[in-house]
């Protein structure tokens, strides 16, 4: 009887101390949640199919437009990393619907260099990746890193930005990749760029295939 209360006032504090909030609109919703219902009824009916330079295919769940990128200016700007979870929700289902049921042996992220990381805090991609992992049920682990700073992708032209991003990454272990099926995640694809290079550098390590999903991509008209 002690036991069972002193669990339920654990749980209560817990809940007040680790309040969860929806991506998108910021309600307060349960722990156990990913969205609110309101948010829930207007997503997108199908994944978003995008191909990253190289033509490697990409499964996105959201257009990177109205609540969906006010979403990830906080999570990747207003120090909210906790959405992590709710939004990797979405890029599995993206996945599962856009890849059905391919095998993966290695889910990863797309690296930022560590000035970065060290300026911002985390990795959005990573964090994305990690829980991705998890829902999956797939061991994440660092393929590659950032070893050269860079211009930020959004910062310039998008003529510029497959050169911008050339040389930038390098892998971690080739052992790790070799004849492996990975997944490699990252917030946003606009021009595929950045994925189609980290795909790229994954490939000529020897891996059976790469495959790429992120949370939003840029539309073009």
């Amino acid at each position: 009887m002690m036991k069972r209360f002193i669990d339920k006032i654990g749980k209560t504090l817990c809940d007040f101390l680790f309040t969860v909030h929806c991506p998108y609109c910021g309600k307060v919703i349960m722990r156990n949640e990913y969205a609110c219902e309101k948010c829930k009824k207007h997503f997108p009916e199908k994944s978003i199919i995008r191909y990253a330079a190289g033509g490697y295919k990409c499964a996105v769940p959201f257009p990177y437009l109205d609540c969906y990128k006010k979403a990830i200016a906080k999570f990747k700007f207003g120090n909210c990393g906790n959405y992590a979870k709710q939004l990797a929700f979405m890029i599995v289902i993206a996945v599962n619907e856009v890849y059905g049921n391919k095998h993966f042996d290695i889910i990863t992220c797309v690296p930022i260099h560590k000035n970065a990381v060290r300026k911002r805090g985390y990795n959005q991609a990573e964090l994305l990746a990690r829980e991705c992992a998890e829902i999956m049920g797939i061991e994440y682990v660092d393929v590659l890193e950032k070893f050269k700073e860079n211009k930020t992708q959004h910062s310039i032209k998008a003529a510029e930005r497959a050169k911008n991003v050339k040389g930038v990454y390098r892998i971690c272990d080739e052992e790790i990749a070799y004849g492996k099926n990975i997944l490699i995640i990252d917030d946003i694809i606009t021009t595929g760029n950045t994925l189609g290079e980290c795909a790229e550098t994954i490939t000529k390590a020897g891996c059976s295939g790469v495959s790429c999903a992120a949370l939003c991509a840029v539309m073009f008209s």
